[in-house]
């Protein structure tokens, strides 16, 4: 047998939040071309069905969920599809999150809290129903959380994206230690990778910037993220689990500076 049969997910059902655009669509593509069918939840339907297009145009199905994941019944519903449709859950990544840079003197603690609840509680939850349902269904299985390499190298600014990323690594290695050897949890440090949410911060003197502070002289491709999902979610690393993969690179530092609290740059 080929060594890259370990790569394929013929058979598999991956359920993927945030998948409308982005990372989780790019996942979401990749896990097709790899022999999978997905459950993609988002809020926006029309971005759902996108990319059920392009994964259908692959040969594989695609079943889109308009979900919120702030709203906890919803990603009930979201795995209770799965099962509907498919009869079985193998994989799943919890892509949806994010906060946008912003000084604490401008976050309230409520806006921390939501941080938290938007990266963390929502994987936990999302995790905690399926988890059960690949023991039973198929004997086992894999979760997948999209985390930054902000949780793990401080800097200005991210003080609540930051620590929510942190919980989110840190859950990942809690939920490997409680699932295995059942289920595989694994995560992924993403560096500043091209996305919507990126853009809207853009500029061309910023994007040089970054570049310039990125070993690898580029920022990241969504494919990049893609590409470690598979590798993750594959036969290939059925013997990880608990591990931070970091793509994002080569960074040591974040790349996108930010002002200091009573001056400077950090």
């Amino acid at each position: 047998m080929s060594i890259l049969n370990n790569f394929r997910l013929d058979g598999k059902v991956a359920v993927i939040t945030g998948a409308g655009k982005g990372i989780g669509a790019a996942i979401a593509k990749s896990f097709a071309e790899a022999g999978a069918d997905v459950v993609i939840g988002a809020r926006t339907l029309s971005d759902l069905e996108s990319v059920a297009k392009d994964v259908e145009a692959m040969g594989q199905r695609a079943l889109a969920v308009p979900t919120d994941v702030l709203e906890f019944a919803q990603l009930q519903n979201l795995a209770n599809r799965a099962m509907q449709e498919f009869g079985h859950v193998d994989i799943v990544v919890n892509n949806a999150g994010g906060f946008p840079p912003k000084p604490v003197s401008q976050t309230t603690a409520r806006e921390f809290e939501n941080a938290f609840r938007f990266n963390v509680s929502t994987a936990y939850e999302m995790s905690r129903i399926c988890a059960p349902l690949m023991v039973e269904s198929t004997g086992g299985g894999c979760i997948l959380n999209i985390s930054s390499i902000a949780g793990h190298k401080p800097t200005p600014c991210f003080a609540a994206y930051g620590t929510a990323k942190g919980a989110l690594s840190l859950l990942t290695q809690e939920l490997a230690q409680e699932f295995a050897p059942k289920v595989r949890v694994n995560a992924i440090a993403v560096g500043s990778t091209k996305t919507d949410a990126l853009n809207t911060v853009l500029t061309p003197e910023i994007e040089q910037t970054m570049v310039d502070l990125t070993p690898m002289a580029r920022l990241g491709e969504v494919e990049d993220i893609a590409l470690g999902a598979l590798y993750l979610c594959a036969p290939a690393a059925s013997y990880v689990t608990g591990e931070i993969l970091g793509v994002n690179g080569g960074l040591e530092r974040l790349n996108m500076q930010m002002p200091r609290a009573w001056g400077g740059v950090g």
